[in-house]
């Protein structure tokens, strides 16, 4: 099955900008709903984004107007384009599928 690596991410100021890439081991092409998540310390993982391959895409209101997931199937790697990072977007953000296949993630912090 296809496997997703997450990077990208790093230590950032709160007003910063990261992005976070997920290259897949194969196709995404066929993956109807390709996702990103986040999950905090000591807190639930949680959903960020989901993209459709029409290119619909959902947002958490906690990332609304901030965040922008995209998909480019021809290089098999799905992005999160962070803008205005706040403290509280501090978390491992991993990607994957609705159906729980998820990479190891990569840690976002967001402080001065």
């Amino acid at each position: 099955q296809v496997q997703f690596v997450e990077s990208g991410g790093g230590l950032v100021q709160p007003g910063g900008s990261l992005r976070l890439s997920c290259a897949a081991s194969g196709s995404i092409g066929s993956i109807a709903v390709m996702v990103w998540y986040r999950q905090a310390p000591g807190k639930q993982r949680e959903l960020v984004a989901r993209i459709f391959d029409s290119g619909h895409t959902f947002y958490a209101d906690f990332v609304k107007g901030r965040f922008t997931i995209s998909r480019d199937n021809a290089a098999n790697t799905v992005y999160l384009q962070m803008n205005s990072l706040k403290p509280e977007d501090t978390a491992v953000y991993t990607c994957g599928t609705p159906t729980g296949i998820r990479g190891q993630g990569t840690q976002v912090t967001v402080s001065s």
